[in-house]
């Protein structure tokens, strides 16, 4: 399979090279050629299997030319290593649990499959490559883990200062040896575009290999389907389809979620659950898209105001704004509703969420009120753990430490100040 440049569709290249690009010329995002559409048949059979041949079954049509099947046998057993268990948390919503990776985030999939194939791409290759990514929390523990010690491959990491976790900044800081941490004065929009920035500057290109590993990453953000594909594996055969409500803020899961539907996986409908950065809750209440200034809120990984994978859902559906609005419902949460949430559901239903699983089950909720009858999963992003000073604050106690996070603490945090300007990165990257 080929994937072409949205923004100049006649350019197009195989899964290796745009992996290996990160980002089409003129800052275009990939894009499939086609998307698998499986019968009702064959979902069935899909997911009867289990959970490797499935992530082998769903990523094959998109790698097989790039990949031997072998080897993604092999990546796919890696990225996957650790449940996804689907846990009902009352009559009408059940929980998608991505929090049980190494990293403890919904990322930890896509970091994986993403290290795995650029190890076996550079196996060959001379001179060292360097991840470039952004993270607004969460995507960047999930690289550095699992682009540690990877053999010729550098990660450089820029997040904004002050406005991650402690959790989360320590899984950005604390890795040494070939990961080093940026800590920008500003917000994630200004780490996205430096990067992207960075893979536009043709001075920078002559001196570094260089690849992204944020969503924009085609395959970062491939594999996030296997997510809903494994949802539906332990859905109740009784129940009709599910809404799903997705945490988004860079846009990528969700989008993943609809390819997965689009190639015929029983999704009734899709929440696009926002905090106050909702750009495209407002578009999908039928506004005209804008982006807008990020505002920093306690569920900081979805703090983008101008999410790069939504030009993905629009392509989608081939630019059909009435169908994209049919298909997504945006909800926007502030802050006290998300600590109310949180405090709610604890008490009654005994189950903790973190700040970005509480904006997808409020968001759920609000949706299925309006709707009677439909019952739905929403995608628990993050572990708890991650986000202890709101859940103390809302709910009195620490959540309890794992042992891996326990360690963590122990660890000295090293990062490099970075102001919000381009020329800044471009002058470190060139001196350093």
């Amino acid at each position: 399979m080929k994937f072409y440049s949205i923004q100049d569709p006649s350019f197009s290249v195989s899964f290796e090279q745009a992996t290996l690009m990160g980002q089409a010329p003129l800052r275009g995002l990939f894009f499939p050629e086609s998307i698998p559409h499986y019968s009702a048949h064959a979902i069935n059979h899909l997911l009867s299997l289990s959970r490797e041949e499935l992530a082998f079954e769903v990523m094959y049509p998109y790698v097989s030319a790039s990949i031997p099947d072998n080897v993604l046998r092999e990546i796919v057993l890696d990225t996957i290593d650790f449940p996804t268990p689907l846990v009902e948390v009352n009559s009408t919503t059940s929980a998608l649990e991505l929090f049980h990776g190494p990293t403890w985030a919904f990322k930890d999939v896509g970091a994986r499959f993403m290290s795995r194939c650029l190890g076996y791409f550079y196996r060959h290759h001379q001179g060292k490559t360097t991840v470039l990514v952004a993270t607004s929390g969460d995507t960047g523990g999930a690289v550095a883990n699992g682009f540690l010690d990877v053999e010729g491959v550098e990660v450089i990491i820029l997040y904004p200062k002050g406005k991650v976790s402690p959790v989360q900044e320590l899984q950005l800081t604390t890795c040494g040896k070939n990961i080093t941490a940026l800590a920008i004065n500003g917000s994630f929009d200004d780490c996205q575009s430096m990067v992207k920035e960075a893979f536009m500057d043709t001075e920078l290109i002559q001196h570094y290999q260089l690849t992204s590993a944020n969503s924009i990453n085609i395959a970062r953000w491939l594999p996030q389907q296997l997510y809903y594909f494994f949802a539906l594996q332990q859905w109740h055969k009784e129940c009709d389809m599910p809404v799903v409500a997705v945490p988004s803020g860079n846009f990528g899961n969700i989008a993943a979620g609809l390819i997965a539907w689009r190639s015929g996986l029983p999704v009734a409908h899709f929440i696009a659950a926002c905090n106050v950065n909702d750009a495209v809750a407002r578009f999908l209440h039928g506004e005209t898209y804008a982006s807008r200034t990020s505002v920093p809120t306690i569920s900081n990984a979805m703090d983008v105001g101008d999410p790069s994978n939504f030009i993905r859902i629009l392509e989608l559906f081939d630019q059909d704004t009435s169908s994209v609005r049919k298909m997504i419902t945006g909800y926007s949460i502030s802050d006290a509703a998300t600590t109310a949430c949180i405090q709610r559901v604890y008490e009654t239903n005994g189950y903790l969420l973190d700040p970005h699983g509480a904006v997808a089950f409020q968001a759920l909720e609000n949706y299925i009120s309006a709707h009677a009858g439909q019952k739905g999963i929403f995608l628990a992003t993050a572990h708890p753990v991650k986000f202890p000073d709101v859940i103390k604050k809302t709910l009195g106690f620490d959540p309890l430490l794992p042992d891996a996070a326990k360690e963590l603490f122990s660890k000295k945090p090293i990062s490099i100040d970075m102001e919000p300007i381009y020329s800044h990165l471009k002058s470190w990257l060139l001196n350093r």
